[in-house]
Protein backbone atom coordinates (compact mmCIF):
# COMPACT_ATOMS: atom_id res chain seq x y z
CA UNK A 1 0.00 0.00 0.00
CA UNK A 2 1.42 3.29 -1.41
CA UNK A 3 2.32 5.46 1.91
CA UNK A 4 3.57 9.62 1.52
CA UNK A 5 6.03 10.37 4.50
CA UNK A 6 4.88 14.03 3.93
CA UNK A 7 0.98 13.42 4.81
CA UNK A 8 1.96 10.38 7.14
CA UNK A 9 -0.83 9.06 5.20
CA UNK A 10 -1.57 5.47 3.35
CA UNK A 11 -3.14 5.90 -0.16
CA UNK A 12 -4.86 3.03 -1.93
CA UNK A 13 -3.63 3.15 -5.61
CA UNK A 14 -6.53 4.81 -6.90
CA UNK A 15 -6.30 7.71 -5.11
CA UNK A 16 -2.98 8.64 -6.24
CA UNK A 17 -2.28 10.74 -9.60
CA UNK A 18 -1.94 9.11 -12.89
CA UNK A 19 2.07 9.72 -12.41
CA UNK A 20 1.74 7.80 -9.40
CA UNK A 21 2.12 10.91 -6.74
CA UNK A 22 0.25 11.99 -3.92
CA UNK A 23 -2.95 13.96 -4.49
CA UNK A 24 -2.21 16.16 -1.49
CA UNK A 25 1.21 17.27 -1.14
CA UNK A 26 2.41 16.06 -4.92
CA UNK A 27 5.39 13.66 -3.64
CA UNK A 28 6.59 10.70 -5.54
CA UNK A 29 5.38 8.09 -3.87
CA UNK A 30 7.40 4.51 -4.12
CA UNK A 31 6.81 1.85 -6.22
CA UNK A 32 4.01 -0.31 -5.27
CA UNK A 33 2.96 -3.86 -6.63
CA UNK A 34 -0.02 -6.28 -6.17
CA UNK A 35 0.84 -9.63 -5.24
CA UNK A 36 4.47 -8.74 -5.71
CA UNK A 37 4.26 -7.85 -9.36
CA UNK A 38 5.41 -3.79 -10.00
CA UNK A 39 2.76 -1.92 -11.63
CA UNK A 40 3.03 -0.52 -14.84
CA UNK A 41 -0.01 1.73 -15.11
CA UNK A 42 -2.83 3.11 -12.95
CA UNK A 43 -4.80 0.43 -11.33
CA UNK A 44 -8.60 0.83 -12.93
CA UNK A 45 -11.38 -0.54 -13.96
CA UNK A 46 -10.68 -1.12 -17.18
CA UNK A 47 -6.63 -2.15 -16.84
CA UNK A 48 -7.44 -4.64 -13.76
CA UNK A 49 -7.44 -7.91 -14.93
CA UNK A 50 -8.27 -10.37 -11.93
CA UNK A 51 -8.18 -13.42 -14.10
CA UNK A 52 -3.68 -12.32 -13.89
CA UNK A 53 -3.85 -11.68 -10.09
CA UNK A 54 -5.17 -15.12 -9.53
CA UNK A 55 -2.28 -16.74 -11.09
CA UNK A 56 0.50 -18.08 -9.27
CA UNK A 57 3.75 -18.53 -11.75
CA UNK A 58 1.74 -17.98 -14.57
CA UNK A 59 -0.73 -21.03 -14.44
CA UNK A 60 -4.32 -20.94 -13.25
CA UNK A 61 -5.52 -22.31 -9.76
CA UNK A 62 -7.25 -25.55 -9.79
CA UNK A 63 -10.98 -25.09 -7.51
CA UNK A 64 -9.88 -27.66 -4.79
CA UNK A 65 -11.47 -30.93 -4.59
CA UNK A 66 -13.15 -29.96 -1.05
CA UNK A 67 -15.27 -27.24 -2.39
CA UNK A 68 -16.37 -29.95 -5.43
CA UNK A 69 -17.66 -32.35 -2.95
CA UNK A 70 -19.41 -29.39 -0.98
CA UNK A 71 -20.75 -28.55 -4.64
CA UNK A 72 -22.09 -32.11 -4.96
CA UNK A 73 -23.45 -32.60 -1.79
CA UNK A 74 -25.31 -29.73 -1.49
CA UNK A 75 -26.82 -30.44 -5.28
CA UNK A 76 -27.74 -33.70 -3.73
CA UNK A 77 -29.68 -32.32 -0.71
CA UNK A 78 -31.42 -29.52 -2.52
CA UNK A 79 -32.75 -32.57 -5.17
CA UNK A 80 -33.77 -34.76 -2.10
CA UNK A 81 -35.48 -31.51 -0.37
CA UNK A 82 -37.69 -30.73 -4.10
CA UNK A 83 -38.26 -34.57 -3.98
CA UNK A 84 -39.68 -34.65 -0.41
CA UNK A 85 -41.80 -31.83 -1.29
CA UNK A 86 -43.79 -34.57 -3.64
CA UNK A 87 -44.19 -37.37 -1.84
Amino acid sequence: MPWCQECAKYFVPNALTVEGKCPKCGREIAEFTINGKPLDRPVTHKTLDLKSLARSNGEDEKIPWHFKLLVALLVGYLSWRVVSLFI
